[in-house]
């Protein structure tokens, strides 16, 4: 996982640079969560498994809290692990493209 961890920094900082602001990155479950509990995201990037399971809750959560998310998975269907609450959820892939995750993310806080 700990390669998983180093892309997540390089996404936040690439997002920095760009002027987006970054709660994270989270490598649990349990830190997502805890992280939605102190500010919510104007939108999130989900990857499908984190250390300790599946991001199923913290994609619920950001539903009942009407955040955007999109999906950073290599899976075709992330929602066969993750659940049913990823069906349709955008996707920026993995690996992901540098201008595709910033027009997917524009495009999930603009809806």
């Amino acid at each position: 996982m700990e390669d998983e961890f180093l892309i997540a920094i390089d996404l936040k900082l690439l997002l920095q640079r760009r002027g987006w602001s970054v709660l994270g990155p989270a490598t649990t479950v349990k830190e997502a969560l805890a992280l939605l509990d102190d500010e919510l995201p104007a939108v999130a990037i989900l990857h499908v498994t984190l250390k300790d399971g599946s991001v199923t809750l913290v994609a619920e959560a950001l539903r009942a809290r009407q955040v955007p998310f999109v999906v950073a998975s290599a899976y075709s269907r992330p929602e066969l692990i993750g659940g049913d609450v990823l069906a349709g959820a955008p996707s920026v892939g993995k690996p992901t493209e540098e201008h595709r995750l910033l027009a997917v993310l524009e495009n999930a806080v603009r809806s």
